[in-house]
């Protein structure tokens, strides 16, 4: 009988860890989690970005402070242009 126990209470704790993982996956598919915040920060980030079809897509990209609008292909990354600041920073 004590046997039966722990093998019932093993498969149980066993069952609720896959399904806390399983919920945890689900939230972080759907979006609702997002662990970008515990990323280091870099130098590059992409503010925006816009699909143009077959592959294709602009980008405005912050580099070292810099703003840059970018053309990407699947084979290339073309600078477009150079922008100036974000109207909010301006303001600063």
């Amino acid at each position: 009988m004590n046997d039966l126990l722990v093998t019932l209470r093993t498969a149980l704790s066993l069952v609720a860890v896959l399904a806390l993982l399983g919920g945890f996956v689900w939230l972080l598919k759907r979006g609702s989690i997002k662990l970008s915040g515990f990323a280091p920060k870099g130098t590059i980030h992409i503010e925006s970005a816009t699909a143009l079809g077959d592959r294709r897509q602009l980008a405005i990209v912050t580099v070292e402070g810099r703003r840059v609008l970018v053309g990407m292909t699947p084979t290339t990354i073309s600078l477009i242009t150079e922008l100036g600041r974000k109207a909010t920073e301006d303001a600063l």
